[in-house]
């Protein structure tokens, strides 16, 4: 006899034991104690609101299961995985969460899990496409365990989307909605098929609207993500993220987490992004994205001054690249972009989104304010090409104390080879910053490039010093910097009564 068939027989023995004890017993037992009655249930009346929201929830969530789909894929990877930044994971279940991402790997076949929603009753369904890229096979399983073979109709890297397509009719859909009417507090539901278990849905509410783009292996991703407490996890990435009406107004697609599951923090994908790029993929089987050639950033309360803003809206130009559209119509650094094609600019994030919408050779007419002055700027596009930097995404709060607190020299040629730093970028490096100063605050760090001092150009470290050292006591200063490919705004706040500092010819 097995030790497997010990136990079961052992346990059989004893249950048998306790079973003839309990019946000699049984009287005894039944004279020493009786079980007091339960209490009653709540009536349906205390508790009607609560039982309608549950039967609503069902509902809703019957409605919506027979369009989610599992995908599964054979997928040939490459030698290096994409990079993402730390604490952030993507719902992609190879090895679900296990930590391969931003390592190198060599190339091989691997086997990945993730989710789609059918969007048209002729089995068009969309997905990530880090859930398909590198794909050799596509299989979807339906709601009703049906396994059939999915062609890719097109993916966009840019925006993290993919078109995949069963074949049939008369297939379960649902409906696109309308992610620009979210409110913060409003019930979504996430579907999927997390860590393998198929068809899970999961209820919470939207947390937060116009998220910017954190990934850093391109800063020109689009950001404005819906952030959500609806637990999703690896495995969930393509599933709809659904309103009450049962319309998919968002495509989950990464988490916040140092685990790399669920920590209360789940985006995706807007529809005001998903659903023009999936028409395109649909009709072109490839989407062609507008470029600028700028970076840019939100006016804030900080900067505002500094541009002539009285309101907190528009997207400020921090880099125009040489020969880019913007070059030659004449954008300059410091422009702040308050209206494209007549319609108002709420921030960086969402110019970005508008203008990789539009084709390339697309005509778009700015409204700028430079120096306080409004000005009428038309663009012509091009097709965006592999090169960073076209939108910047959104630069960090900065909160300082002290004066500025920063070491600089001159940006000599060995310099510059060393940061890769381009020959039209002219200013200061950055050698040293104090810890706690307001540059320290503000986000600079050892080789960063100072290229303007309150929107005027410098040259080198003596420029520099000397601009900083003519700001008033008390009064805060914004800097541009050159860092990585992209240049950005940031404001150094000065401590009221603090006098200025650095008397060594290279400090500030």
């Amino acid at each position: 006899m097995t030790k497997g068939r010990v136990m079961a027989a052992t346990l059989a023995i004893s249950m048998a034991a306790s079973f003839g004890s309990y019946e000699f017993l049984k009287p005894v037992a039944v004279r020493a104690s009786v079980a007091a009655p339960a209490s009653a249930p709540l009536g349906d009346d205390s508790v009607g609101a609560l039982l309608s929201l549950d039967q609503a929830m069902e509902t809703l969530a019957a409605h919506v299961t027979p369009a989610v789909v599992n995908v599964t894929v054979t997928a040939r990877t490459k030698a290096k995985a994409m990079q993402l930044p730390e604490g952030f994971e993507q719902f992609f279940g190879k090895n679900f969460g296990g930590g391969n991402f931003g390592q190198n790997m060599q190339p091989q076949v691997e086997h990945g899990l993730g989710s789609g929603i059918i969007i048209s009753p002729d089995g068009y369904i969309v997905t990530n496409n880090h859930v398909v890229q590198d794909a050799v096979d596509i299989r979807v399983t339906m709601n009703d365990r049906r396994v059939l073979p999915a062609k890719l109709i097109g993916a966009d890297p840019l925006t993290d989307l993919a078109v995949i397509k069963i074949n049939g009719s008369n297939f379960a859909s649902a409906p696109w909605g309308d992610s620009a009417v979210l409110k913060p507090g409003q019930t979504v539901l996430a579907f999927g098929n997390p860590f393998g278990f198929r068809f899970t849905v999961t209820r919470g509410i939207v947390s937060g609207l116009n998220r910017a783009n954190p990934f850093t292996d391109d800063s020109r991703k689009p950001g404005e993500f819906i952030q959500t407490d609806a637990a999703i996890n690896p495995g969930n990435s393509g599933g709809p993220l659904v309103n009450a009406r049962g319309e998919v107004v968002g495509i989950n697609t990464f988490l916040i987490s140092q685990t790399g599951t669920f920590n209360g923090m789940g985006f995706a994908i807007p529809t005001q992004v998903a659903r023009p790029t999936v028409q395109t993929l649909i009709r072109d089987g490839k989407v062609s994205h507008g470029y600028m050639g700028i970076g840019i950033t939100d006016v804030t309360p900080e900067n505002a001054q500094f541009f002539h803003m009285s309101d907190m809206e528009g997207a400020v130009v921090t880099e125009v690249q040489p020969d880019s559209p913007g070059a030659k119509a004449g954008l300059k650094v410091g422009d702040v972009i308050a209206k494209l094609n007549g319609h108002a600019v709420s921030g960086a994030g969402q110019l970005q989104v508008s203008v990789g919408q539009e084709r390339p050779g697309t005509k778009i007419n700015l409204d700028v304010v430079r120096d306080g002055k409004n000005i009428a700027v038309p663009v012509t596009l091009v097709e965006m090409g592999k090169r960073p930097g076209e939108i910047a995404s959104n630069a960090g709060e900065e909160h300082g104390k002290p004066r500025w607190g920063i070491s600089l020299a001159d940006l000599t040629s060995d310099v510059r080879e060393e940061l890769e730093a381009p020959k039209e970028v002219h200013g200061a490096v950055v050698t040293n910053v104090v810890p706690g100063s307001p540059a320290d605050n503000a986000g600079l760090s050892r080789g960063n490039v100072i290229l303007e001092v309150n929107r005027k150009p410098v040259e080198n470290a003596a420029d520099v010093k000397r601009s900083l050292s003519s700001v008033p006591d008390g009064q805060d200063v914004m800097v541009l910097i050159w860092s990585n490919g992209g240049s950005t705004f940031r404001v150094l706040h000065a401590a009221e009564g603090m006098a200025s500092s650095g008397s060594d010819s290279g400090n500030e």
